[in-house]
């Protein structure tokens, strides 16, 4: 009787000792498979970026010479831009979510750090049409992007395009919502916010 008792017990003890560890596993194992997720929408974004800054440095103002004035195929820059971006983020293997993205940047900067233009050209994913369209004012017409490469803009140096994302990460497994509960306001409505961006510069075709 004695021996069926300490058995019993041992067997209590263990279980006992299982159900206090068993969340901490899972907390672990969530964590490992949810870190997973986060980086493949990570790589995707900074492969969007890449692919997004190449376009623009190659393109500069539309004009394979570099000639300036031409509007029709300045207008077409920005768009050729963000449709390398769009096709990155939904590119096979990639779990992107591009209704997810808060915005996509346009914008050019000189190897000193001086801004080029008066701001950012912003696009925001429209659900009408699927896409990523204009939003706001253009503060670095495409147009004139050929200027500063020949340095008849006072850029400060060689001038670079800058291609940046804004993205909502959200949680895919369980853990989003028991961080948001015992984390506090740290990832509020269980996401996170992930931005990259990509400069490099502006190398038009040589005539």
């Amino acid at each position: 009787m004695r021996r069926l008792f300490g058995l019993r017990s041992r067997r209590g003890q263990s279980l006992v000792e299982f159900s206090l560890i068993l969340p901490v596993i899972m907390f672990l194992l969530l964590g490992m498979v949810e870190m997973g997720f986060a980086i493949n929408h990570n790589v995707a974004i900074q492969t969007a970026t890449r692919q997004g800054a190449r376009v623009g440095s190659i393109l500069v103002n539309g004009d394979t010479k570099c000639n300036t004035g031409n509007a029709t195929l300045a207008n077409a820059v920005d768009p050729q831009i963000i449709s390398a971006v769009e096709g990155a983020l939904i590119s096979p293997g990639t779990m992107v979510d591009k209704t997810q993205v808060t915005s996509i940047e346009i914008f050019g900067v000189s190897s000193s750090g001086t801004a080029l233009g008066t701001g950012t050209n912003m696009f925001v994913y429209n659900s009408g049409t699927g896409h990523f369209v204009a939003s706001g004012t253009t503060g670095w017409p495409a147009i004139n992007r050929c200027g500063a490469v020949t340095g008849s803009l006072p850029n400060g140096g060689a001038p670079r395009i800058g291609v940046k994302i804004t993205y909502n990460y959200r949680f895919i497994t369980p853990l989003g919502s028991l961080l948001s509960t015992f984390g506090g306001g740290l990832f509020a409505n269980g996401k996170i916010t992930m931005t990259d961006q990509t400069t490099m510069a502006l190398e038009p075709p040589k005539p």
